[in-house]
């Protein structure tokens, strides 16, 4: 089989058990560091109760995050050697401040947070647990930026035959970055509110330990729906500047061969790269993949057919619109 297919798949199965664990330990640190909080304020016990349930959840997902995290990074130097080599002085940078200061600085306080509860004050030990949260989302802002940068390369030169960092600051202001910030960081809330609304609902069900974990649904169902909000309105923002600055990109996500315009959403699909009218297509809803890339029904999306091939990505299979 070919060796870049392979690697890509590794990568994919790494990546995908990753992104399970860790947006749910950044948003789960936030809504722990919530409750600790009501408890160091009005010393309800039952905030202690929630605290302490959630955070083992919380201990057992970050476990989990920094092993799958540790394969990833291996990943960069095994299966991707050359693209390190070439664009490791921008790609490293961000890498080596994410993990020497925010996710040191996390791993650091959990320790002191899983060890400090009868050596610090309430108010002491909620502040850590607000201090891990910061971390932890830091620690994603600096991997997002390191993503924004591969999907829309900026502040760097061409020097001795590789990309050498340029501009740190245009490197933290990519737009695309920053968009993927905004989207990814409430999207990890709002993981985390079903995941504790789906846990407790459970508990409800079999109404056991009412006090802890009807609060907790409470918190989960605010959150939750102030982030769908959020996570929606980032993710429309998202989708445009991909249509623009990424349009092969958008073509292979949504298995859109043609350029037209009034282009279709197409529901299901499993496309044949080498000649698309032998792909299964069931259902297509007309100029809704215009209106959701460039907020127009009758905006021209450019197809796959009109992009040359050495600079297609792989085309993937397609449901509901979404690769």
């Amino acid at each position: 089989m070919d060796p870049v297919f392979l690697s890509r798949l590794q990568f994919a199965a790494a990546t995908m058990f990753h992104f399970l664990f860790v947006p749910l330990t950044l948003g789960l640190s936030i809504l722990i560091a919530y409750m600790e909080t009501k408890y160091a304020r009005t010393g309800d016990e039952k905030y202690l109760r929630m605290t302490k349930f959630w955070g083992k959840l919380f201990l057992i997902n970050f476990a989990l995050g920094v092993v799958t995290g540790i394969t990833l990074e291996f990943q960069f130097g095994t299966n991707w050697s050359k693209y390190s080599a070439y664009v490791g002085d921008i790609f490293g940078s961000l890498l080596a401040i994410e993990a020497s200061v925010a996710f040191f600085l996390e791993s650091t306080f959990i320790g002191i947070w899983i060890f400090g509860w009868k050596k610090l004050s309430a108010k002491a030990h909620a502040g850590v647990m607000w201090l891990i949260a910061f971390a932890g989302n830091m620690s994603a802002v600096w991997i997002l930026l390191a993503n924004g940068f591969m999907q829309n390369p900026v502040g760097y030169v061409i020097r001795n035959g590789r990309a050498e960092l340029d501009s740190f600051y245009a490197l933290i202001t990519n737009k695309h970055g920053i968009l993927e910030i905004i989207h990814v960081v409430p999207a990890a809330l709002l993981l985390a509110a079903f995941f504790i609304m789906g846990i407790s609902a459970w508990h409800l069900l079999k109404k056991q330990h009412l006090d802890v974990f009807e609060p907790s649904f409470r918190i989960g169902l605010v959150t939750g729906l102030v982030c769908s909000v959020v996570v929606a309105f980032t993710g429309d923002m998202h989708g445009v500047n991909v249509s623009k600055t990424q349009p092969a990109k958008l073509a292979a996500m949504e298995s859109h061969w043609e350029t037209q315009t009034r282009a279709p959403l197409v529901l299901f699909a499993i496309p044949d790269e080498e000649n698309e009218r032998n792909s299964i297509e069931i259902g297509a809803i007309p100029g809704i993949l215009s209106f959701l890339g460039f907020h127009d029904f009758n905006a021209e999306v450019t197809g796959l057919r009109d992009i040359p091939k050495d600079e297609r990505p792989p085309v993937l299979p397609t449901f509901i619109g979404f690769s």
